[in-house]
C-alpha cells in the first residue's frame, strides 16, 4: 500500500489499523534542538480522542503517545522521531456482521477490489483513527512554527451556520463547548441538532473554518507546489472531507474583477483579503483562511441495503460506537494538517535564505 507519507522536508509516515495493537508514525526532517512541550502534544491528542463528550463516539481510548526515538533530554536530535499510540478499547466483534458485506459509502468495496483483502474491523487502515498520528506530528510542527497562530473552529452543522466573519470571533471560546464553535448561542443550536440526529440513529455533516495568522511572506512555490494546492491536498486527505475552499472561494466566482481585487496599502498589506493570504501560490503575509466540508459519517444505526462479496443485495444495520457528527473531533486534525504544510514550506524557505 502506497500513500502513507505526507510532506517533503518535514515528512510524516504513519502506520497501523483501527483494531490493531497500535497506530504510530515516523517524522523525518524535524530540525535538531527544538525543545518540545509534551503536555501540549498530549493536549492536542485529547482534543481529538474519542469518548470526550456526549456528541461523539463513546469508544474510550486514552490516546497516550509514546516517543521511541529522535528526542533526547526533551529536545529533538534531528534524527527520525518515532512514536506510537496503543489501541486499548477495540470491540472487533461489533464488526463481525460486515465481514462479507460492503457498507454504503465506506472504503470496504474499493479496498477489497484493489488489494483482494481487507481488515473489516473498524475499517482497518481506512479508519479515521489513523488521524491521531497526524495530530502528534502537527503538534510538533506547531511548536516549530511558534510565531504562527493556527485556529480552526466549527462553522456549520447541517443547515446551522455561524454567520459571523472570523475577525469578529474570540478564538479562546472555541474550546468552551463540546461542538467547538466560538459563538455560544450558535454552538448550543449545533449541539441540540447533533443530539436529535443521534437519537434518530443518523449522522450529519458540517464545515470547519481554519485561520492561519502571522504566516511569513514567501511560503509556497509557483506552478505545481502552490501553498493553497498543498493545503487543499492536506485537507482532502482527511477522512470524510468532501470540499475545500480558501479566501473568497466559490463566492469569488460570482464577483467582478474590480470587486474582487485586493488593493495594496503602501506597506505591502492589502485593504481587503479576498485572496485569502495567498497570491500566485505564495503567502503574502495576510491572514490565510479556508473552509473544509465534511460529509455525514457513513455508518448510520439504521437498516440499509448493502452489497455482499457474492454480489447479493442484503439488508444491514450499523453497529458499534460511531460519531453522529465528525466535525467537533476534526478541529485538531485540520489544524495539524495545516501545520504540517506550513512546516514543510518554512523549512524550504530556510534553504533559500
Amino acid at each position: 500500500m502506497a500513500g502513507n507519507s505526507f510532506g517533503k522536508l518535514f515528512k510524516l509516515t504513519t502506520f497501523g489499523e483501527s483494531h490493531g495493537a497500535a497506530i504510530g508514525g515516523v517524522i523525518d526532517g524535524c530540525p535538531p534542538g527544538l525543545e518540545l512541550d509534551f503536555d501540549a502534544i498530549q493536549n492536542e491528542l485529547d482534543r481529538r480522542k474519542p469518548g470526550q463528550s456526549e456528541i461523539v463516539t463513546q469508544r474510550k481510548e486514552p490516546d497516550t503517545v509514546e516517543f521511541l526515538s529522535g528526542i533526547f533530554e526533551g529536545k529533538t536530535t534531528g534524527t527520525p522521531i518515532g512514536f506510537n499510540i496503543r489501541n486499548t478499547n477495540q470491540k472487533s466483534k461489533d464488526y463481525a456482521h460486515i465481514k462479507d458485506v460492503y457498507r454504503p459509502s465506506h472504503a470496504d468495496y474499493t479496498y477489497d477490489k484493489k488489494y483482494g483483502i481487507r481488515d473489516y474491523r473498524g475499517g482497518g487502515r481506512s479508519s479515521a483513527r489513523e488521524t491521531a498520528c497526524r495530530v502528534v506530528a502537527g503538534a510538533i510542527a506547531k511548536q516549530l512554527l511558534a510565531s504562527v497562530s493556527i485556529n480552526a473552529y466549527t462553522s456549520s452543522v447541517g443547515d446551522i451556520f455561524l454567520e459571523k466573519p472570523y475577525q469578529a470571533l474570540d478564538f479562546s471560546k472555541t474550546e468552551s463547548n463540546i461542538v467547538r464553535c466560538p459563538d455560544p448561542e450558535v454552538a448550543e443550536k449545533m449541539i441540540q441538532r447533533i443530539k436529535i440526529i443521534r437519537k434518530e440513529g443518523d449522522t450529519i455533516g458540517g464545515t470547519i473554518t481554519c485561520v492561519l495568522q502571522n504566516v511569513p511572506v514567501g511560503l509556497g512555490e509557483p506552478v505545481f507546489d502552490k501553498l493553497h494546492a498543498d493545503l487543499g491536498k492536506a485537507m482532502l486527505s482527511i477522512n470524510a472531507v468532501k470540499g475545500f475552499e480558501y479566501g473568497s472561494g466559490f463566492c469569488g466566482a460570482k464577483m467582478k474583477g474590480s470587486e474582487h481585487n485586493d488593493l495594496f496599502n503602501q506597506d505591502g498589506t492589502t485593504k481587503t483579503n479576498l485572496s485569502g493570504g495567498i497570491q500566485g501560490g505564495i503567502s503574502n503575509g495576510m491572514d490565510i483562511y479556508f473552509r473544509v466540508a465534511f460529509k455525514p459519517v457513513a455508518t448510520v444505526i439504521q437498516k440499509q441495503d448493502a452489497l455482499d462479496n457474492a454480489g447479493n443485495i442484503v439488508e444491514m444495520q450499523g453497529k458499534g460506537r460511531h460519531d453522529p457528527c465528525v466535525v467537533p473531533r476534526a478541529i485538531p486534525i485540520v489544524e495539524a494538517m495545516a501545520a504540517l504544510v506550513l512546516a514543510d514550506y518554512y523549512l524550504l524557505n530556510k534553504m533559500y535564505n
